[in-house]
């Protein structure tokens, strides 16, 4: 025979609270470690005299970074 508990004025078996209390436990685990979007590093703003000297700034930062991944996938 199944053990039972008044809830909110009804009647409920106790395995239906253990379902419920493990699929609120689970429930909320999954939605707490599902994450967020995940942004890109968009770094300090550039702040270039002229549309020149922001193309070479980011023209180089672009080779750094590639250099960087080669030197990762190296390793």
């Amino acid at each position: 025979m199944v053990a039972m508990y008044t809830v909110f004025g009804r009647q409920v078996g106790s395995h239906y609270l253990a379902m419920a209390t493990l699929g609120a436990m689970f429930g909320s685990s999954y939605l707490a470690m599902r994450g967020g979007e995940k942004k890109t590093a968009q770094g300090p703003p550039i702040n270039a005299s002229s549309k020149d000297e922001e193309t070479f700034i980011q023209d180089f930062l672009k080779s750094v970074q590639d250099e960087e991944a080669k030197a990762k996938a190296k390793a």
